[in-house]
């Protein structure tokens, strides 16, 4: 036995206060179903940026000299190929010249330029594998870790895991593109059958309203009415509520109020760029709007588009939003505005890269000069790549047998390069010991705290969990 003293002094020192650190650390934070964390975290926030429709890894930063030499050859990929569409022409090369940047000479793109002062910073992953080409399935394997429907996204995952920094914004916001959703909608960021909470809340900085009925338009509606709407509805609800205890959406709906109550105050101010002084909006690409430019597509136009995103996710992250998720490319209209470049890889892919890099390289530098890309994960990702060969003449059609990620920040050796795809981009040179979606999380998870075999939430008799019965961490890319 020992004294109240002696307690304290033990809980002070060693395993004992690294325990009672996390605890407190919790406490203050919000508790999740992870009440203590399973390892002491290295992050505690995350930015996934998701190229929607399959960006091309040997046109933005797997660089493929052998597609040069045989440019125009036929294709001979040494077996069978069952190909999406019609993508087995001749080889091509990357219509886009490559130099090299950084330490490392990590070979870059000309259209992603403006990550070359980045590349110190990220870790490549070049042997990405995804087990269909077919973008809904492979949308919601990269966004859920399964390729069905009804599966809760990565962000409600880490919602539900760690819950809130804060009460006066949601854990887990989606940034989509304004011009529509990508594969799947809404459901690559549902809840499933995971707490309603912990579903993403989708907010649209480019449209004149971004968080759709957050404010009430009527002109009898006043301020102090709108409150007390807002009081009786929780109240008539948690007398509802209280007779079903089970049901978590009605608990989720009424949280939902209280939180919009919340939100009329604190988003309109995180959405507001106008505070924001004129060299980070200059870095961010938002001041080149009315450029002109000769492509179809201006790149001006998605600098800003993802640019503004970029900077809502930064300011979202330091007012204590948890995951947020940005979407890039979801308009099927033509010239293509997404990254499913089936006709014209340098039409299509020129102006979305130029935008997403310029967006993406600012976030980066942001959270570094404020010090919070220490705790701060960046993922960037696709839902696969393209094939080395030609679809028409100037096309690549899809490629689930290898494409790229990318990672920056809180526990993540950046200026790296892990894993290699074949000397035509088509597979991962070494085919035994790819890279999968569920590595991605289960890293991302262990960077967070988490073990991801013991996140689990029982569902139809099975014991769910993000990486499935999959998924290592990939140590080679930690710090």
């Amino acid at each position: 036995m020992f004294d109240r003293r002696q307690f304290l002094s033990d809980c002070g020192a060693g395993l004992g206060g690294l325990a009672l650190s996390t605890m407190l650390h919790q406490a203050a934070e919000g508790a999740g179903a992870v009440k203590v964390l399973h390892h002491p975290p290295k992050a505690r926030r995350v930015v996934q940026l998701f190229m929607a429709g399959g960006a091309s890894h040997m046109d933005l930063w797997d660089h493929k000299p052998m597609l040069e030499k045989h440019h125009g050859e036929e294709a001979d990929f040494g077996e069978p190929v069952e190909a999406f569409q019609d993508g087995l022409g001749p080889w091509m090369k990357s219509p886009f010249a490559f130099a090299p940047y950084g330490q490392a000479g990590k070979m870059l793109s000309e259209v992603v330029q403006p990550l070359g002062a980045c590349v110190d910073d990220i870790a490549f992953i070049h042997n990405m594998v995804s087990t269909t080409g077919v973008h809904s399935q492979a949308t919601y394997l990269q966004a859920t870790g399964f390729q069905l429907p009804g599966f809760p996204g990565m962000g409600s995952w880490v919602s539900y895991g760690l819950g809130a920094i804060t009460d006066n914004l949601p854990t887990f916001v989606v940034l989509p593109d304004h011009r529509g959703f990508a594969s799947n909608g809404p459901k690559n960021w549902a809840s499933a059958f995971l707490p309603a909470s912990a579903q993403g809340t989708a907010i649209f900085p480019q449209r004149e309203n971004a968080i759709e009925d957050l404010q009430a338009r009527a002109d009898f509606v006043t301020e102090q009415g709108d409150r007390a709407g807002l009081s009786l509805l929780k109240r008539l609800n948690s007398q509802y509520s209280a007779q079903r205890a089970e049901d978590s959406r009605l608990d989720a709906r009424i949280r939902s109020y209280e939180l919009a109550a919340r939100l009329q105050l604190s988003a309109p101010e995180a959405l507001d760029l106008s505070q924001e002084p004129a060299h980070v909006m200059k870095m961010y690409g938002l001041d080149r709007l009315g450029a002109t430019y000769p492509s179809e597509i201006n790149p001006a136009e998605e600098a800003e588009y993802f640019g503004r995103k970029c900077l809502i996710a930064r300011r979202l992250l330091e007012r204590g939003v948890r995951f947020v998720q940005v979407w890039s490319g979801n308009d099927n209209s033509f010239p293509r505005r997404n990254w499913d470049s089936h006709e014209d890889i340098a039409r299509d892919h020129g102006p979305l890269a130029r935008g997403m890099a310029v967006g993406a390289a600012a976030l980066l530098k942001d959270l570094k000069q404020s010090g919070m890309l220490d705790d701060t994960i960046v993922l960037w990702t696709t839902e696969f790549g393209r094939m080395p060969s030609t679809q028409g003449s100037t096309g690549r059609d899809h490629n689930p047998f290898v494409f790229t990620n990318w990672l920056s920040g809180g526990g993540i050796q950046g200026g790296i390069s892990h894993g290699a795809s074949d000397v035509w981009g088509y597979k991962p040179l070494d085919r035994d010991n790819p890279t999968q979606v569920y590595d991605i999380h289960a890293t991302i998870l262990h960077l967070l705290g988490i073990d991801h075999r013991r996140l689990t939430v029982r569902n139809n008799g099975i014991d769910r969990r993000l990486t499935d019965v999959h998924g290592h961490v990939i140590h080679q890319i930690l710090a």
